[in-house]
Protein backbone atom coordinates (compact mmCIF):
# COMPACT_ATOMS: atom_id res chain seq x y z
CA UNK A 1 0.00 0.00 0.00
CA UNK A 2 1.20 3.28 -0.76
CA UNK A 3 1.27 6.34 1.73
CA UNK A 4 1.19 9.62 -0.59
CA UNK A 5 3.08 12.30 1.46
CA UNK A 6 2.57 15.35 -0.38
CA UNK A 7 3.84 18.82 0.77
CA UNK A 8 4.97 22.08 0.04
CA UNK A 9 7.99 23.65 1.93
CA UNK A 10 9.81 26.90 0.65
CA UNK A 11 12.86 26.61 3.30
CA UNK A 12 13.26 22.61 3.41
CA UNK A 13 11.88 22.24 7.24
CA UNK A 14 8.58 20.74 5.92
CA UNK A 15 10.54 18.82 3.61
CA UNK A 16 12.80 17.15 6.50
CA UNK A 17 9.27 16.38 8.15
CA UNK A 18 8.06 14.70 5.17
CA UNK A 19 10.97 12.49 5.63
CA UNK A 20 10.46 11.64 9.04
CA UNK A 21 6.90 10.82 8.42
CA UNK A 22 8.19 8.71 5.29
CA UNK A 23 10.49 6.80 7.46
CA UNK A 24 7.07 6.05 10.02
CA UNK A 25 5.45 4.55 7.06
CA UNK A 26 8.66 2.51 6.51
CA UNK A 27 8.08 0.79 10.01
CA UNK A 28 5.16 -0.55 8.78
CA UNK A 29 5.05 -3.82 6.69
CA UNK A 30 3.51 -3.88 3.09
CA UNK A 31 3.61 0.24 3.53
CA UNK A 32 5.43 2.14 0.66
CA UNK A 33 5.89 5.94 1.37
CA UNK A 34 5.89 7.98 -2.02
CA UNK A 35 7.03 11.95 -1.33
CA UNK A 36 5.78 14.27 -3.58
CA UNK A 37 6.33 18.71 -3.94
CA UNK A 38 3.81 20.73 -5.32
CA UNK A 39 4.33 23.55 -7.75
CA UNK A 40 6.05 26.92 -6.47
CA UNK A 41 4.33 30.15 -6.86
CA UNK A 42 6.67 32.16 -6.03
CA UNK A 43 8.45 34.11 -8.69
CA UNK A 44 11.50 32.99 -9.63
CA UNK A 45 12.67 37.12 -9.54
CA UNK A 46 12.16 36.84 -5.87
CA UNK A 47 14.02 33.72 -5.07
CA UNK A 48 16.95 34.59 -7.06
CA UNK A 49 17.21 36.95 -4.21
CA UNK A 50 16.38 35.04 -1.16
CA UNK A 51 19.58 32.70 -0.11
CA UNK A 52 17.77 31.11 2.25
CA UNK A 53 15.13 30.09 -0.32
CA UNK A 54 17.71 29.33 -2.44
CA UNK A 55 19.25 27.03 -0.27
CA UNK A 56 15.60 25.23 0.53
CA UNK A 57 14.88 25.01 -3.07
CA UNK A 58 18.04 23.00 -3.55
CA UNK A 59 17.28 20.73 -0.63
CA UNK A 60 14.47 19.44 -2.09
CA UNK A 61 15.37 19.67 -6.28
CA UNK A 62 15.22 15.97 -6.72
CA UNK A 63 11.55 15.26 -5.21
CA UNK A 64 9.19 14.95 -8.20
CA UNK A 65 5.96 16.90 -8.32
CA UNK A 66 2.67 14.88 -7.12
CA UNK A 67 0.15 13.83 -10.10
CA UNK A 68 -3.19 13.28 -10.34
CA UNK A 69 -2.63 9.46 -10.06
CA UNK A 70 -0.50 9.72 -7.02
CA UNK A 71 -3.47 10.58 -5.57
CA UNK A 72 -5.59 7.65 -6.62
CA UNK A 73 -2.81 4.95 -6.17
CA UNK A 74 -2.43 6.04 -2.31
CA UNK A 75 -4.35 4.18 0.58
CA UNK A 76 -3.40 6.84 2.79
CA UNK A 77 -2.67 10.31 2.33
CA UNK A 78 -0.20 13.07 4.56
CA UNK A 79 -0.62 16.75 3.80
CA UNK A 80 2.46 18.67 4.82
CA UNK A 81 2.16 22.65 4.63
CA UNK A 82 4.09 25.66 6.76
CA UNK A 83 1.39 28.40 8.31
CA UNK A 84 0.56 30.81 6.70
CA UNK A 85 -0.84 33.81 9.20
CA UNK A 86 -2.87 30.91 10.66
CA UNK A 87 -3.79 28.72 7.68
CA UNK A 88 -2.58 26.74 4.48
CA UNK A 89 0.28 27.66 2.03
CA UNK A 90 -1.04 29.05 -1.69
CA UNK A 91 0.90 26.33 -2.46
CA UNK A 92 -0.22 23.13 -0.86
CA UNK A 93 -4.40 24.66 -1.40
CA UNK A 94 -3.51 24.86 -4.89
CA UNK A 95 -3.03 21.96 -5.57
CA UNK A 96 -6.08 20.48 -3.12
CA UNK A 97 -7.82 23.05 -5.82
CA UNK A 98 -6.98 20.89 -8.55
CA UNK A 99 -8.66 17.81 -6.61
CA UNK A 100 -11.67 18.34 -8.29
CA UNK A 101 -11.66 15.81 -10.91
CA UNK A 102 -11.01 13.10 -8.18
CA UNK A 103 -13.66 14.62 -5.91
CA UNK A 104 -16.09 14.15 -8.40
CA UNK A 105 -15.51 10.67 -8.76
CA UNK A 106 -15.26 10.02 -4.90
CA UNK A 107 -12.56 8.26 -5.90
CA UNK A 108 -10.62 10.02 -2.40
CA UNK A 109 -12.92 9.27 -0.30
CA UNK A 110 -12.65 6.40 2.69
CA UNK A 111 -8.90 7.15 2.13
CA UNK A 112 -6.78 8.45 5.89
CA UNK A 113 -5.78 11.25 5.38
CA UNK A 114 -3.74 13.82 7.95
CA UNK A 115 -1.92 17.23 8.29
CA UNK A 116 1.67 18.32 9.27
CA UNK A 117 3.02 21.59 9.61
CA UNK A 118 6.00 24.07 10.21
CA UNK A 119 5.57 27.24 11.76
CA UNK A 120 8.23 29.88 12.86
CA UNK A 121 6.76 30.74 15.96
CA UNK A 122 5.28 28.28 18.71
CA UNK A 123 2.08 29.86 18.60
CA UNK A 124 2.17 30.74 15.41
CA UNK A 125 -1.05 29.33 14.11
CA UNK A 126 -0.44 25.07 13.90
CA UNK A 127 -2.89 23.78 15.36
CA UNK A 128 -5.42 26.18 13.43
CA UNK A 129 -3.53 25.57 10.30
CA UNK A 130 -4.12 21.80 10.50
CA UNK A 131 -7.68 22.38 11.77
CA UNK A 132 -8.47 24.66 8.77
CA UNK A 133 -7.29 22.24 6.41
CA UNK A 134 -9.21 19.41 7.70
CA UNK A 135 -11.75 20.77 6.71
CA UNK A 136 -11.31 20.53 3.03
CA UNK A 137 -9.92 16.56 3.27
CA UNK A 138 -13.75 15.86 4.85
CA UNK A 139 -14.81 17.41 1.83
CA UNK A 140 -13.01 15.42 -0.27
CA UNK A 141 -14.56 11.98 1.64
CA UNK A 142 -11.46 11.29 3.85
CA UNK A 143 -11.02 10.15 6.70
CA UNK A 144 -9.18 11.96 9.10
CA UNK A 145 -5.86 10.58 11.29
CA UNK A 146 -4.21 12.57 14.02
CA UNK A 147 -1.36 11.46 16.90
CA UNK A 148 -2.52 9.91 20.39
CA UNK A 149 -1.41 10.22 23.61
CA UNK A 150 -0.32 6.80 23.16
CA UNK A 151 2.76 8.86 21.74
CA UNK A 152 4.18 9.85 24.87
CA UNK A 153 6.15 12.94 23.28
CA UNK A 154 3.42 14.61 23.12
CA UNK A 155 3.34 15.08 26.68
CA UNK A 156 7.21 16.17 26.43
CA UNK A 157 7.23 18.34 23.54
CA UNK A 158 8.29 22.04 24.13
CA UNK A 159 8.07 22.74 20.54
CA UNK A 160 5.48 21.67 18.12
CA UNK A 161 3.68 18.85 17.80
CA UNK A 162 -0.08 18.02 19.07
CA UNK A 163 -3.08 15.30 18.72
CA UNK A 164 -4.30 17.51 15.24
CA UNK A 165 -0.76 16.39 13.75
CA UNK A 166 2.65 16.82 14.07
CA UNK A 167 4.44 20.18 14.00
CA UNK A 168 7.60 21.95 14.12
CA UNK A 169 8.73 25.52 14.82
CA UNK A 170 11.36 26.82 12.80
CA UNK A 171 11.90 29.73 14.71
CA UNK A 172 12.31 33.60 13.08
CA UNK A 173 14.82 32.99 10.78
CA UNK A 174 13.38 29.31 9.87
CA UNK A 175 16.51 27.63 10.97
CA UNK A 176 16.06 25.27 14.16
CA UNK A 177 16.83 21.90 13.88
CA UNK A 178 13.78 19.62 14.33
CA UNK A 179 13.70 18.70 18.30
CA UNK A 180 13.52 14.56 18.80
CA UNK A 181 10.07 14.97 20.37
CA UNK A 182 9.17 16.51 17.06
CA UNK A 183 10.88 13.89 14.82
CA UNK A 184 9.09 11.00 16.63
CA UNK A 185 5.96 12.69 16.63
CA UNK A 186 6.11 12.85 12.82
CA UNK A 187 7.25 8.93 12.51
CA UNK A 188 4.55 7.81 15.11
CA UNK A 189 1.92 9.89 12.77
CA UNK A 190 3.68 8.05 9.16
CA UNK A 191 3.42 4.83 10.87
CA UNK A 192 -0.12 5.56 12.16
CA UNK A 193 -1.61 6.48 8.77
CA UNK A 194 -0.16 3.43 7.37
CA UNK A 195 -1.74 0.99 9.87
CA UNK A 196 -5.28 2.96 9.42
CA UNK A 197 -4.78 2.62 5.94
CA UNK A 198 -3.92 -1.30 5.88
CA UNK A 199 -7.00 -1.35 8.00
CA UNK A 200 -8.90 0.24 5.50
CA UNK A 201 -8.12 -1.30 2.05
CA UNK A 202 -10.81 -2.65 0.46
CA UNK A 203 -10.68 -6.38 -0.33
Amino acid sequence: MKVLIVYYSTYGNVYKMAQLVAAGVMQVAGAEPVVRTVPELIPEEVIETRPDMKAGREMQKEVPSVTLDDFREAGAIAFGTPTRFGNVSAQLKNQIDRLTSLWLKGELEGKPGGVFVSTGSLHGGQETTILTLMAPLLHLGMILVGVPYSVEELFTTTSGGSPYGPGHVAGGDNSNAISPEEAAICRAFGRRLAEVGKQLLKP
